[in-house]
């Protein structure tokens, strides 16, 4: 193969509806471009390398399947492009909106900033995304994943980071149900998570300077810690979980911790007995 750097070849201002109109590009910058038309034609870039693309509209189903190597700015993918990017490897999306259901799965290396995102089921068995400056809503995000960063972002959701493996939170806000259950390896700072029975099964969660909001959160847990907590509407919190907990204020019960300390100001109400294992966790009033 010629070391010659490959010339970019460069598709302006027109219309795809064909299937695989695109397919197998290399080195191509596609702008100004509308994927949409009577064909109704699937995969428009499947199996593309090296592609830039910019300022498109997606409105037919699967265009970034398998592709590897590529960017995406100022592109609106609709409620009709469903399941944009699965497979894909090395991207960068950026001022992006993205409106498809099951926008990203099984993808590796991929990041995301300054994007707005409304996605059922995103982001499942990745390896390797970040979100940056993202606002996302999404029933289930983030399932099975492992090696996910956010950074400043404001999501909504239910089912949210279940079985993560390797999850990095910084300055979000978190509005969600049933976060982080069976999760492992997690860190969460600077950050304000609000739902309910949070992060169940876990193991290894850090919570550093963060609000938590929600009842009966963080249950069964194993190598549990919060750092400079504020809890709120926290009731039934800690049951058979081994915790280290400093937390600013009240929490308004705790119920059968399996061992450790939890230190806060004030408490509702310490609830120990007719436990199904040996709790030996303690409450102090700081």
């Amino acid at each position: 193969m010629s070391n010659e750097k490959a010339k970019r070849v460069k598709i302006k201002g027109q219309d795809f509806d064909e299937e695989r109109a695109l397919y197998h590009a290399m080195h191509v910058d596609v702008q100004k471009c509308n994927f949409a038309g009577p064909e109704d034609g699937e995969s428009a870039l499947k199996e593309a390398r090296d592609i830039k693309v910019k300022d498109c509209t997606f409105s037919l189903r699967y265009p970034l399947w398998h592709v590897v190597d590529f960017s995406v700015n100022d592109v609106t993918m609709e409620e009709t492009c469903r399941a944009p990017i699965w497979y894909a490897h090395h991207g960068k999306l950026k001022d992006c909106t993205i409106r498809g259901v099951k926008a990203v799965r099984e993808c590796e290396d991929i990041q995301l900033k300054d994007c707005m995102i409304d996605s059922v089921e995103f982001g499942w068995k990745c390896d390797g995304i970040s979100l940056k400056d993202v606002t996302i809503s999404s029933e289930y995000i983030f399932f099975d994943s492992r090696n996910v960063s956010f950074s400043d972002v404001t999501m909504s959701g239910k089912y949210s980071f279940q079985y993560v493996d390797g999850l990095d939170i910084r300055n979000s806000n978190l509005d969600t149900k049933d976060a982080f259950w069976h999760s492992k390896n997690v860190t969460v700072k600077d950050s304000v998570i609000k739902g309910e029975y949070l992060a169940w099964f876990s193991e290894n969660l850090t919570l550093i300077n963060c609000k938590i909001i929600g009842t009966q959160p963080f249950c069964y847990c194993k190598n549990l810690k919060l750092i400079n907590c504020k809890l709120e509407g926290c009731d039934l919190a800690f049951e058979y979980s081994e915790v280290e907990a400093d937390i600013k204020g009240r929490i308004d019960s705790v119920k059968n911790p399996k061992s450790g300390t939890i230190t806060c100001d004030e408490v509702g109400e310490v609830i120990m007995g007719n436990a199904v294992m040996e709790c030996t966790g303690k409450v102090v009033i700081r």
